[in-house]
């Protein structure tokens, strides 16, 4: 279980202190332009770097993006060749980006399918990143999220804890930051697809036709903007959370 992450300061009133992404559309938006999918995936890990400085700039704590799901190696064998050269390539060029901009990297997921040269890649990065709070960056690889849960209940039963709420979400693979407040789906689709099932119970859900190698830091402040305007109500009611005595018909419930 890792440490929990303490970022430097707390985010402005109105912006997400962790923020969420399903970085959807690289393959489409390939397609469109009769390119093979990967050139997509390489154009995502441009947008990549443009929303964490977009992050960075808006004052998010934590930034959390899933980048290749448990299901997708039921994708083409090219796609997720190309896909495990990129990440790759993409360890050796923006580490050093990411600790000169005070950004902690963390990927999360399984590892045991992973080749010994990237498992190795990817726990140097962590380790250099190591002492930066300005934003944790959870890059989501081999993850699932009901691999998520079912690995947290295991831990527990093999350390002879008892199983609820709290020991599972401390026992998950997110337990170092906050559940997200803000979870971003880009190109189009309107589902989870096993992504953050048990972190998201309560996190505010925004969906954007735009695919992912075109969201940039104009689209980020339609869905801030867009969170801004939401109140979030835990269970309560609207008046209990506006401060005023809430009225409920006797024998009533309301979630």
């Amino acid at each position: 279980m890792r440490e929990p992450f303490l970022p430097l300061q707390t985010p402005a009133a109105g912006v997400p202190a962790h923020l969420a992404l399903i970085m959807d559309g690289n393959g489409r938006w390939a397609q469109q332009r009769w390119l093979p999918r990967v050139a997509g995936h390489k154009e995502g890990v441009a947008s990549l770097r443009r929303l964490v400085r977009a992050c960075l700039e808006r004052g998010v704590a934590v930034l959390t993006v899933f980048a290749f799901s448990s299901e997708n190696w039921r994708r083409p064998e090219e796609e997720v060749s190309g896909l495990m050269s990129l990440l790759l390539l993409a360890l050796g060029r923006e580490v050093s980006e990411l600790k000169a901009n005070g950004v902690r990297l963390y990927v999360v997921g399984e590892r045991h399918k992973l080749s010994p040269q990237l498992v190795q890649k990817l726990q140097a990065a962590e380790q250099e990143t190591a002492g930066c709070r300005r934003l944790a960056l959870n890059v989501c690889f081999n993850y699932g999220g009901r691999w998520d849960i079912a690995q947290a209940a295991q831990w527990l039963v093999q350390q002879g804890l008892p199983i609820s709420e709290h020991s599972l979400s401390q026992a998950s693979a997110l337990a170092h930051v906050g559940d997200p407040d803000l979870l971003i789906r880009t190109g189009g689709e309107q589902r989870l697809s096993n992504f953050l099932l048990w972190q998201s119970a309560y996190t505010e859900l925004y969906f954007t036709d735009c695919l992912w190698p075109d969201f940039g830091a104009a689209e980020l402040d339609l869905a801030l903007q867009d969170y801004a305007r939401r109140q979030r109500r835990f269970g309560q009611t609207a008046e209990q959370c506006a401060g005023a005595a809430p009225s409920i018909p006797a024998g009533s419930v309301h979630a």
